[in-house]
């Protein structure tokens, strides 16, 4: 399985930052406005709040990026991720329906794009894979798109 580019790793990093932002905001007001309510310690809530956002900022990142793979053939793209359940995911190039390349802003900044697969179907219709190079990105679309437009032919 090829891994994910470097970049996408400082883009999960960045995420689980904002994530723990809005966490700890919200463990703060929990921890003034509803602890001396209801009796709890003070300090426990921040305690595990910090507890719970430093696995967030330090560890889950990297494990998250490390269980990321994907591979594309002939037939078919493949993608493993997942930390605690690990979901394999085989896409059938002939049930490709359309293809997105997608960039926001912190990807954009650490140069990694989403490549977005539409299939055939409703449940699971639409498969992410993140953190390609925009030109990998661009190169996998294509090959996909030249696939199509044979199947179509």
């Amino acid at each position: 399985m090829i891994k994910l580019e470097p970049g996408q790793l400082w883009v999960m990093r960045i995420h689980a930052a904002i994530f723990a932002l809005v966490l700890a905001v919200a463990a703060i007001v929990f921890e003034t406005a509803i602890v001396p309510e209801i009796g709890f310690p003070r300090g426990l809530i921040a305690g595990i709040t910090l507890l719970l956002i430093l696995y967030l900022m330090l560890i889950s990142p990297g494990r998250h990026y490390r269980a990321w793979g994907y591979r594309m053939d002939e037939e078919d793209l493949r993608l493993r991720r997942g930390v605690w359940v690990e979901t394999h995911t085989i896409v059938p190039l002939d049930r490709v329906q359309h293809l997105d390349l997608s960039q926001g802003p912190i990807e954009r900044a650490f140069g990694v794009s989403r490549l977005i697969v539409h299939t055939a179907g409703t449940q699971f219709s639409r498969v992410v894979l993140p953190g390609l190079s925009r030109p990998d990105a661009e190169r996998m679309r294509d090959e996909i798109r030249t696939r199509i437009g044979r199947e179509e032919a």
